[in-house]
C-alpha cells in the first residue's frame, strides 16, 4: 500500500511552479513534460489544486501560480485536495461480511480503531511538511554535483 502517486506528481508541479515564478508562464504542457505525466492528467491536478485555494490557473494562454506562500500549504492539503476519501484508503479492509466465520463478522470492527490511530499519525505528520520545506530540499539538493551514474 502506498500514498497516491498524484501527491507526488502534484509536489513536483508545486515545486516547478515556485521555481519558474518570474521567469516563465507555467502550463500543463511544460508541466507534463517535466513529470513525464499527460497534459490532461496535469490539468486534472492542477484544477484540484486550485479549487482547494492552492493554485491560480490563467485562463486562455494560461499559467499557474501558488495562490498563498508556501510556509502555508502542507502536504496534508495537497493530498486531500487530491483524494477526496483522504487517508481512509490508505489502508484497506478486506471484504468479508456475510460469511459464517466469527473472525470474518467482526474483523472490520477490530480494524477500525487502529486503522483510524494510523490514519490520524499520518495527517498529523503530513500536516507538519511544509511546502516551504519541501522546496528547500529540492534547493539543497539540486545545488549539490551530480555524478555522470546520476543522469
Amino acid at each position: 500500500m502506498q500514498l497516491s502517486m498524484k501527491c507526488s506528481v502534484a509536489v513536483h508541479c508545486l515545486i516547478f511552479i515556485w521555481e519558474a515564478r518570474g521567469k516563465t508562464r507555467v502550463t500543463s504542457t511544460l508541466l507534463a513534460q517535466s513529470t513525464g505525466c499527460n497534459p490532461v492528467v496535469i490539468r486534472n491536478l492542477l484544477s484540484a489544486l486550485k479549487k482547494a485555494g492552492i493554485l491560480r490557473v490563467s485562463r486562455g494562454p494560461g499559467g499557474a501560480e501558488l495562490s498563498r506562500d508556501p510556509e502555508q500549504v502542507t502536504l496534508y492539503q495537497i493530498y486531500t485536495a487530491l483524494e477526496p476519501r483522504g487517508l481512509s484508503s490508505l489502508i484497506g479492509i478486506h471484504s468479508c461480511e456475510g460469511r459464517n466465520c466469527p473472525v470474518a463478522r467482526n474483523i472490520r470492527q477490530v480494524l477500525r480503531r487502529p486503522y483510524r490511530m494510523i490514519e490520524e499519525a499520518v495527517a498529523r505528520t503530513m500536516e507538519q511538511v511544509t511546502l516551504a520545506s519541501m522546496i528547500e530540499d529540492f534547493e539543497r539538493y539540486a545545488a549539490l554535483p551530480r555524478t555522470p551514474e546520476e543522469d
